[in-house]
């Protein structure tokens, strides 16, 4: 065989197997819930599978749902007890955008899907625009550019670094003369100073488009209520760590061939089709409790109590030797159950606040909530203040940006917002 025939095999063959792979990765990215609906798909075209809906999921649905609503209010993370059940339906609609003409090429599509896994749920990116770039090997202008197209993605304003980059976002949704674009971007601009431009001529109009932006950009989703039904169990038995599936949940591949044997060749390519079904599921399962052993050996102080540590998806990825992207397929929209709660499982992937510091950027927001939770209501703190009492208790150097960052994620009021809320709750 020469050099030439050798190559084209190698070729052909590698393009059978990542078209297989294509084929079988929506059963690793489906949730729960849509696992049999995908599975679905690939039992309409094999007449010899059947697929059996999981024994559970209408008797125990409604126990769930119940499960996540109590259990939110004993977490102890403020950022993931903010971590509503409507992320899902969030992140699903965001995904579903990542098409051309907006992400023409599959680098851009690779951006925009890191910055979906920053997107916290209010609708905001919650991380270092320098640092993720880093992360995948891009300058941040390329990275930024990318970002800024989602000022043209649904829900309006999702993406934006905070409420004004929000509100620049969402002046897209809105069909202005030039006059008042300009006027709107003048006034949110200089947001804190907005009686300055009373006399303007176009103020009253402005100010009409301003009082139509959603704050925070996701509002819609958070006040819709979703079930929740989690992939993977944490049982702590007596300081005993377990993980399980939830297996009661899954759909079950049935392969049924009657009375024909394999003697033809269209049986035996679709019997084989349907055993590969099998595998590719139980592949499914493999690799989501891989990533559970993974997530309680880098978070075990979480489970024991404490808070989320730096952990980040290429630590998972490397440690499981899988692609970064099949990692941020298989943890998207599914769920974990444990002591604490029902949380998203994408909530165990923070930040690190600094290369020097072993503290997350969601232990900084879990202290900034208690903060202005416990301060005094007569004197709101600053975020200047704030931010002295963050960096005396971590030991962490950080900008008052940043710390006007991570309230405004927490959909918390500046200081003097808070005051007068407090004034006219004593009304």
């Amino acid at each position: 065989m020469s050099l030439g025939i050798k190559l084209n095999a190698k070729v052909t063959q590698k393009g059978k197997l990542s078209q297989t792979m294509r084929n079988w990765l929506p059963i690793l990215q489906a949730d729960i819930e849509s696992l049999k609906e995908e599975l679905d798909k690939f039992a309409k075209t094999n007449p010899f599978v059947e697929i059996k809906a999981g024994q559970e999921i209408s008797s125990h649905s409604k126990k769930y749902k119940n499960d996540f609503k109590s259990s939110q209010k004993n977490a102890i993370s403020n950022e993931i007890e903010a971590m509503s059940m409507s992320e899902q339906s969030l992140y699903d609609k965001l995904y579903e955008q990542i098409v051309a003409p907006l992400f023409p090429t599959q680098k851009s599509k690779d951006i925009a899907y890191r910055i979906i896994e920053h997107i916290n749920d209010d609708g905001y990116f919650d991380a270092d625009p320098a640092e993720i770039s880093k992360e995948i090997g891009v300058d941040v202008a390329t990275f930024e550019r990318v970002r800024a197209r989602f000022a043209y993605l649904e829900p309006s304003g999702v993406g934006a670094t905070d409420l004004l980059e929000s509100f620049l976002f969402q002046l897209n949704d809105f069909d202005l003369s030039d006059d008042v674009y300009k006027t709107c971007v003048m006034m949110i601009e200089d947001f804190e100073n907005l009686e300055r431009y009373q006399k303007e001529p176009l103020f009253n109009d402005a100010l009409r488009i301003i009082k139509k932006f959603k704050n925070p950009p996701a509002l819609n989703y958070k006040n819709e209520q979703y079930q929740i039904i989690p992939d993977i169990i944490i049982d702590d038995n007596l300081g005993e760590i377990k993980v399980r599936l939830n297996e009661a949940y899954y759909p079950q591949i049935v392969i049924d061939r009657g009375g024909l044997d394999d003697k033809f060749d269209f049986i035996k390519k679709k019997i084989k089709e349907a055993k590969s079904l099998v595998d590719a599921l139980e592949l499914r399962k493999a690799t989501l409790t891989k990533i559970a052993l993974m997530i309680i050996e880098y978070q075990y102080e979480f489970f024991q109590g404490g808070a989320i540590k730096p952990m980040k998806l290429d630590d998972l990825a490397n440690d499981l030797e899988r692609h970064h992207s099949t990692i941020s397929r298989a943890i998207s929209n599914k769920y974990l159950s444990c002591s604490r709660g029902v949380f998203p499982i994408k909530s165990f992937f923070a930040l690190a606040v600094n290369e020097d510091n072993d503290t997350s950027n969601a232990q900084i927001k879990e202290f900034i909530a208690n903060v202005i939770k416990n301060e005094d209501r007569k004197k709101p703190l600053s975020d200047n203040k704030i931010l002295q009492i963050v960096e005396k208790e971590f030991g962490v150097k950080l900008g008052r940006r940043t710390i006007t960052k991570y309230r405004i994620s927490l959909g918390l009021l500046s200081s003097s917002d808070r005051k007068k809320h407090y004034a006219l709750a004593l009304m």
